[in-house]
């Protein structure tokens, strides 16, 4: 019984990678990407369903990290926080969110191409829903913090959406746009002081 060739799925992804970055999932030829990995597109079939299946498992790894993130932020026993802990919980700062930028940034180009290249797959309103589950977030810290008198403002589920999608979007676009690490850090301070949050929700 032959053995399964392992060495062809780093090519594969790798040349699959290249070519979703280039062209975007719906302009990918897969028979390029099947000519620069040096497969057969029976190669292929034989681990993938198709392009949309291939293009899946270029980005899986960014996607479980992000869902992992927001998974154990909103998985926090509130009881457990003292107050000055929900203070601390809403003052944004560099250090605070540079984690998140080198976190995406060690995916490579995997990151834009789950925002920017991903129209025509299951993935192409991500950004969108993740905004949602962060919507989830907030809201439960928010109404922690309002509950204890730490936050004075009424804010609903839409004006989160609404401020959240912004706040996305300024994570994203150095990504999009390929803003190289210095200047992504920069962008990180210049971010961290736009988005005053304990503004936004009035804490005292």
């Amino acid at each position: 019984m032959s053995q399964r060739d392992t060495s062809i799925d780093p090519r594969l992804l790798a040349s699959a990678r290249e070519e979703f970055i280039k062209n975007g999932f719906l302009k990918a030829d897969l028979k390029t990407i099947c000519e620069n990995a040096q497969v057969t597109t029976g190669a292929v079939y034989k681990r993938y369903k198709g392009k949309e299946e291939l293009f899946s498992a270029v980005v899986s790894e960014v996607v479980n990290a992000l869902n992992s993130f927001l998974e154990n932020r909103a998985k926090i026993d509130f009881s457990t926080l003292t107050d000055d802990e929900i203070r601390a919980s809403w003052k944004m700062n560099y250090d605070s969110m540079i984690p998140m930028f080198r976190m995406l940034r060690s995916y490579g180009d995997d990151f834009k191409i789950l925002i920017d290249r991903s129209a025509g797959t299951r993935f192409e309103s991500f950004s969108h829903d993740y905004v949602i589950k962060m919507s989830y977030a907030y809201e439960q810290f928010y109404n922690e913090a309002y509950s204890r008198g730490i936050a004075k403002a009424k804010v609903s589920r839409d004006e989160f959406h609404i401020l959240l999608t912004s706040f996305w979007s300024s994570i994203c676009e150095p990504f999009v746009h390929d803003m190289p690490e210095k200047q992504m850090e920069e962008h990180c301070r210049v971010m961290c002081g736009f988005f005053d949050w304990t503004a936004v929700i009035k804490m005292e």
